[in-house]
């Protein structure tokens, strides 16, 4: 599809087929026109979940020569829509092009790396314990184990990532390449993206000659549809990122079925940085720089965006925030994503400005879509007197917290909720309170960072995009890198089991 201009038709895929609504919403582009999409039900959902159970029994026991094989299809068919991606995608959500375009290859080549890792096997954590009859007392049975794939996965779209965190995404991808069918619930503010993605997954289907069931997308809907999703009873696991009220509503659901069952949500994070009194001497303005970039990307709509510096008081603080002051001041308004999410932006920052002890540094004026910064200030005994100054703000909004000294910077780092990151600015006279801070600081995030920022969040072996209860709802798992595939995996073990009926990768 070379054409960059795309109409979408505005229907759900199920199984293969493309179903129409009885009702419809319409969309509410950034720029350009707005189109009509079906609204998914309850009844639709339980189609696509039946759909989903029938096709894990032939693609929960695929090869994985196989199941790479269709994620590298899933890849060829994204990006033989590219420019009609960007086209409907910079429409919808407002961002600009090169970021969809650098979206677009972070999704594609998360499905390569995911293709590539499991042809290796060693995420299988195969293990073999011979039997040893002669044992004694009592002999030992022969044990083998491997971890097998745990069925149909519901997937949440995220609404800042319409491409990587979405329909394709790192929760689609993993869960597929992992063996299990999907099931998207797209969401309402890129329906138009989702659906062409979709159309992407479903062209690989039928390419790799795979059960339709295999993956289905449902659009918009009510809550009824998000409800129904997650506590249908052929559902094994949840992948979502989102808010933490929208996170904990659905993850409270998984938890009260008659058969729990995980919920991988990813809820949000204000990723604090502390800069540390040598590194803030030396390299501050540089830092506050660095900050400012990172803090208003994307219009600050990352989940891993950098709202919290810590500082101790005194000259080098007060040069820090005229460095940042001066970074921030001259950046325009951005695009948000939606109405909704601009609107959250305006009620954060009035939040922020009326708690007690916080000093206005940036102000500006934001309209009904866009958002511009926000600079506050505060001191670590405020920030220690009101839990509330934790909560994120969605968007490019930054607070400095001016500590008196080593101690309360160590106070507030103990003080923090679970976090996605954690950043320390430090120079080798540093040493000794970074020590002091790291325990501290890996015990409340997944990612902690040193002398950089962190958005960005590098798909690898290695990378954990997770974190301690708010940032996750399981602190044992990421969503991105190849070790998120493994939420959708479980252990089984197999006694004394005949070559000839053990699943291929023990075979």
């Amino acid at each position: 599809m070379a054409d960059s201009v795309f109409t979408p038709h505005g229907r759900h895929l199920i199984a293969g087929d493309w179903v129409a609504g009885a009702a419809t919403f319409r969309s509410e582009p950034a720029h350009g026109a707005a189109h009509d999409f079906a609204v998914g039900t309850p009844d639709l959902v339980d189609r696509a979940c039946k759909a989903a159970e029938a096709a894990f029994w032939s693609y929960g026991s695929a090869t994985r020569e196989d199941r790479a094989a269709f994620l590298n299809a899933i890849a060829d068919e994204i990006e033989a829509r590219g420019d009609a991606i960007t086209g409907i995608g910079t429409s919808e959500t407002g961002l600009p092009e090169a970021r969809l375009q650098g979206e677009r290859g972070r999704t594609t080549g998360q499905l390569r790396i995911f293709a590539s890792h499991i042809l290796k096997g060693d995420y299988l954590d195969r293990r073999h314990d011979p039997a040893l009859p002669d044992r004694q007392p009592l002999p030992r049975p022969d044990l083998k184990l491997v971890q097998r794939p745990i069925g149909p996965v519901a997937v949440f779209g995220a609404s800042n990532f319409p491409l990587a965190f979405s329909t394709a995404g790192g929760d689609t991808a993993a869960a597929l390449a992992a063996g299990c069918p999907v099931v998207v619930k797209g969401h309402s503010a890129h329906p138009g993206t989702g659906e062409i993605v979709a159309e992407a997954v479903h062209a690989a289907i039928r390419r790799c000659g795979i059960h339709p069931g295999v993956f289905s997308l449902i659009q918009g809907g009510k809550r009824d549809v998000g409800q129904a999703l997650v506590q249908h009873p052929l559902i094994r696991a949840v992948g979502f990122t989102g808010s933490l009220a929208g996170g904990r509503a659905l993850f409270d659901l998984c938890c009260s079925r008659p058969d729990p069952i995980p919920f991988f949500g990813e809820l949000g994070s204000v990723n604090p940085m502390f800069l540390l009194p040598s590194a803030l001497a030396q390299r501050g303005a540089e830092i506050a720089k660095g900050w400012a970039a990172s803090l208003t990307m994307g219009a600050g709509q990352f989940c891993t965006n950098p709202g919290i510096a810590v500082v101790i008081d005194g000259a080098e603080a007060d040069a820090f925030t005229t460095a940042a002051t001066e970074a921030l001041s001259p950046v325009g308004a951005q695009v948000m994503l939606t109405d909704g999410i601009a609107a959250a932006y305006r009620q954060g920052r009035d939040r922020i400005a009326a708690t007690a002890g916080v000093q206005a540094v940036l102000t500006s004026v934001c309209d009904l879509r866009s958002a511009t910064p926000y600079l506050y200030a505060t001191t670590g005994a405020a920030w220690l007197a009101n839990h509330a100054l934790g909560e994120e703000v969605f968007g490019p909004l930054g607070l400095i917290v001016r500590v008196a000294d080593a101690a309360e910077m160590e106070a507030v780092a103990r003080s923090l909720q679970g976090q996605l990151t954690c950043t320390l600015h430090l120079d080798a006279g540093d040493t000794a309170l970074g020590q002091r801070l790291m325990p501290v600081l890996e015990r409340k995030a997944g990612r902690v960072l040193a002398n950089g920022f962190p958005t960005g969040v590098e798909v690898a072996d290695a990378m954990v995009h997770g974190g301690p209860y708010p940032a996750s709802t399981n602190f044992g798992a990421t969503s991105v890198g190849t070790l998120s595939i493994r939420r959708f995996l479980r252990p089984v073990c197999y006694q004394n089991i005949p070559d000839a009926l053990l699943p291929g990768d023990l075979g």
